[in-house]
């Protein structure tokens, strides 16, 4: 009889041990507390597993201290004190827009900063080409940071890119994700450019799986796409070191990306974001490189690096889109490829198509995420009868992350609206003031809608009632997965 009662004893108890520590946990949102306690409630062996494997969202203790050691010590271009910049003050910008970047140096210290220059490229094969030729006329140092790089024809160009810059005496640091660059990773061409001289990083190393549990979540990835070239130019987008083809995903082809070449101080702060990623994972110090760097001025708009990660500060990310969404007075245009907000994402844009702001949301009809689709288009109903226009893109993945308030201030970057990207990736984003390059921002989410699908009411209404069902199930589990 004692033996009969162990295992629903053992099982009771574990249930009770990780229900309490699902509702302890700091920094999580009610709703995924409910979904721990309802999964763990209900399916007692299966969520006790899935807790252990995805239930914190916690990184590598080590590579956390590392983080936030190289974010206290390494020089910061331009920061004068911890004091929030006033940037209609400083730099004269609209009272409305101005407070913005103070929300975004509270996310990743990074003060606004004038005299910056940028230009759109075209498409994702053009970007590459950009990459490539400032690669080859680098002098002193190539930086670059991918989540997916895929030996395919762009990722082979910019490859032997480093390579030559490596061999003719140009210091390469390369950083890709240990799980979405994995390909490359375990190729000979990952072995190639350590040959040539090119200084390689495996950002985030899932390790073994079956340690996983007590180190954390392996899917925390490092999400970022950087290039830094000499202190002079740096790229910022969407797009991964790939072609548009995509061929891992290759039926959901093209991926349509948005990328931007900046120069001026914004420069330095993805250098000083991508040093810190950089010295968490290894014993280089690279406080020199930011300290004897130069401040550029001249004509130019306003801009700030906003960079996230679980490292540094919970929900920083969501609070900057909140906090945009919130200041647009005419005009507010999304466009993402996930859609899948905590509760004050969604209020935020609900609100804005309420209190008369034209208020647009972007995303493909076809996501390579099944999950993250069906979870999307349960946001749709309440969306549309606030007023927001939603379009669903047909013509491949509309990969592109970008947002315009008023024809004023964008956001473009790395950065998704869903979960994942405010809880678990290192995410990079840029935030600039500049109507010139917000019109041509605007001008491509343009093109996107134009070729797009507007999702009407009546097309919701007449979903059928397992469609719905199924799509609010999926969005229940968002908070877990």
């Amino acid at each position: 009889m004692h033996w009969n009662w162990a295992g629903p004893a053992t099982t009771i108890s574990l249930q009770i041990l990780f229900i309490g520590r699902a509702l302890l946990r700091p920094h999580r949102q009610p709703a995924s507390r409910v979904a721990w306690v309802a999964i763990l409630g209900a399916l007692p062996i299966v969520g006790v597993i899935a807790y252990l494997l995805l239930g914190e969202t916690k990184l590598s203790p080590l590579i956390v201290v590392r983080i936030r050691e190289a974010l206290r010590d390494l020089p910061v271009p331009g920061k004068r004190s911890d004091a929030l910049i006033d940037a209609e003050k400083d730099f004269g910008l609209p009272p409305r827009l101005a407070p913005l970047f103070r929300v975004g140096q509270s996310a990743s210290g990074y003060p606004p900063v004038g005299s910056n220059r940028a230009k759109l490229m075209p498409d994702s094969d053009t970007a590459i080409a950009a990459i490539v030729a400032d690669i080859d006329a680098a002098r002193e140092h190539v930086h670059i940071s991918f989540y997916i790089w895929l030996a395919d024809h762009n990722g082979m160009k910019v490859v032997d890119a480093l390579k030559r810059a490596a061999i003719r005496g140009v210091t390469c640091r390369v950083m890709a994700d240990d799980l979405g660059s994995r390909r490359l990773i375990h190729s000979r061409h990952w072995r190639d450019m350590r040959d040539a001289g090119v200084l390689l990083v495996r950002a985030l190393p899932v390790g073994n799986l079956f340690q996983r549990p007590f180190r954390g979540r392996f899917d925390m990835r490092n999400h970022r796409k950087i290039v830094v070239i000499d202190n002079r130019v740096t790229y910022c987008g969407s797009q991964n070191c790939a072609d548009a083809a995509f061929l891992v995903k290759a039926k959901y082809a093209p991926w349509v990306d948005l990328v931007a070449r900046f120069e001026g101080p914004v420069v330095l702060q993805n250098q000083h974001l991508f040093a810190s990623d950089w010295i968490a994972h290894t014993d280089e110090d690279l406080t020199n490189l930011l300290r004897s760097a130069v401040l550029p001025d001249g004509e130019g708009f306003v801009a700030q690096v906003i960079g996230t990660s679980a490292a540094v500060r919970y929900e920083a990310m969501p609070e900057v889109f909140v906090s945009l969404m919130s200041a647009a007075a005419r005009e507010l245009t999304v466009t993402t490829p996930y859609y899948v907000p905590d509760e004050p994402i969604q209020a935020a844009l609900c609100a804005a198509a309420r209190r008369g702001v034209k208020t647009t949301l972007t995303v493909p009809a076809r996501n390579d995420s099944w999950i993250v689709a069906g979870a999307s288009r349960s946001y749709y109903r309440e969306l549309l009868d606030a007023g927001v226009a939603i379009y669903e893109y047909p013509h491949g993945l509309l990969h592109t992350k970008a947002l315009t308030v008023d024809g004023q201030m964008t956001m473009i970057g790395s950065a998704n609206l869903d979960r994942r990207s405010f809880d678990l990736n290192f995410e990079n984003n840029i935030l600039f003031v500049d109507q010139g390059f917000t019109a041509e921002i605007r001008e491509r989410q343009q093109t996107y809608l134009d070729a797009s699908v507007p999702v009407t009411p009546e097309a919701v209404m007449n979903w059928p009632k397992s469609r719905v069902l199924w799509n609010n199930v999926l969005a229940m589990v968002g908070p877990v997965l």
